[in-house]
């Protein structure tokens, strides 16, 4: 049987697959270790060796989606958010430590493939699938197969600064008065129909330049605004208080949180202009959005227009999709990888 490992930063998933048509046969999820890399690699021999366990068979094929990618210099990882993988062999270590092939790739590249494969973008050419959990990833899909390039870093689209920042001034709307005057002095007439984007706000917590820090020393990187763990900490300087992703989403659609509404709102702004980017660069046939915050409905519903604000395009077509397998469609991903070992 086929058995894929997806080792994220809350949790650690195995499924096991048949060879022929990818039937589930066993799933198990267990917390993911943080900030110890041994107990990592103990935690992924403990589910590999329960799943043969519970199933009665040996894995044949083992695949691992990883939250950064295998240096080809070095063999280690590295980018990875789970930070205290980064520098280590641990394609080499878990080959040792269960004596047997083990492929291991980004989860993005792991859950763009199995969308495209037989997923949501299945039937499209190029599918970008993004990953906006504890952190944030994507990964390229072109005919199938996963688009890793010569450094390992294809799709590391959440390193990248967040588009248009705006910025907190005492006389922002005096600024933005003059930016709407200079846009519309040269402004096509083709795209009169997009809005002004303000580059200038009124409230500080509204202020996206330079941005937050990030681990891989940039500041404003889009993994800071629009993972799950960058939504959390925008409410919380919005309202003083903190609270897990699900329950602001929760408050939002209630609409008995006005800083909940708010950091949504914000959100789904940013994200669309993340994406925009993405379109303007690769114009997918195909944006799937997996994690935990691709499971917020309205996702999908008011991303097209801002999309449309944002992208060098008069009018725009886009396909942003919900993840056919939901949760393990990374874990599915990395069980197919698994047959490259």
């Amino acid at each position: 049987m086929l058995a894929g490992v997806d080792l994220g930063g809350t949790k650690t998933e195995i499924i096991c697959l048949t060879p022929d048509t990818g039937a589930e046969i066993f799933r198990h999820r267990e917390a993911s270790p943080r900030g110890d890399y041994q107990a990592t690699l103990n935690n992924i021999i403990a589910l590999v060796t329960t799943a043969e366990q519970k199933c009665g068979e040996a894995i044949t094929s083992l695949g691992i989606g990883i939250p950064g990618t295998i240096c080809s210099e070095t063999r280690c990882v590295k980018n990875a958010n789970s930070t205290w993988l980064n520098g280590h062999p641990l394609a080499n270590d878990l080959r040792k430590m269960l004596d047997r092939p083990v492929a291991v790739d980004n989860d993005a590249n792991c859950f763009a493939v199995s969308e495209a494969v037989d997923g949501a973008g299945a039937g499209q050419d190029v599918v970008f699938g993004v990953i906006i959990g504890t952190g944030c990833g994507a990964g390229v899909a072109y005919k199938g197969k996963a688009h890793i390039g010569i450094n390992g870093i294809g799709g590391e689209w959440g390193h990248n600064p967040l588009p248009w920042p705006r910025q907190y001034h005492e006389n922002a709307a005096t600024l933005n008065a003059q930016s709407i005057a200079a846009r519309e002095a040269i402004l096509s007439p083709i795209y009169t129909h997009k809005p002004y984007v303000p580059h200038f706000v009124e409230q500080a917590h509204d202020n996206e330049f330079p941005g937050h820090a990030c681990y891989c020393g940039k500041f404003g990187c889009l993994e800071t605004w629009i993972s799950g763990t960058g939504f959390e900490n925008d409410y919380a300087r919005r309202s003083g208080h903190a609270l897990k992703g699900a329950e602001i989403v929760q408050r939002a659609e209630a609409g008995d949180d006005p800083h909940a509404l708010d950091t949504l709102d914000m959100y789904i702004d940013r994200l669309g202009r993340g994406l925009a980017h993405v379109v303007d660069i690769l114009d997918p046939d195909a944006i799937v959005l997996g994690g935990g915050m691709g499971n917020i409905a309205r996702l999908y519903a008011a991303l097209p227009d801002k999309l449309a604000h944002y992208c060098f395009s008069s009018t725009l077509r886009v396909n942003i999709l919900p993840p056919k397998h939901g949760d393990s469609s990374g874990v599915r991903g990395a069980a197919w990888l698994g047959q490259s070992a």
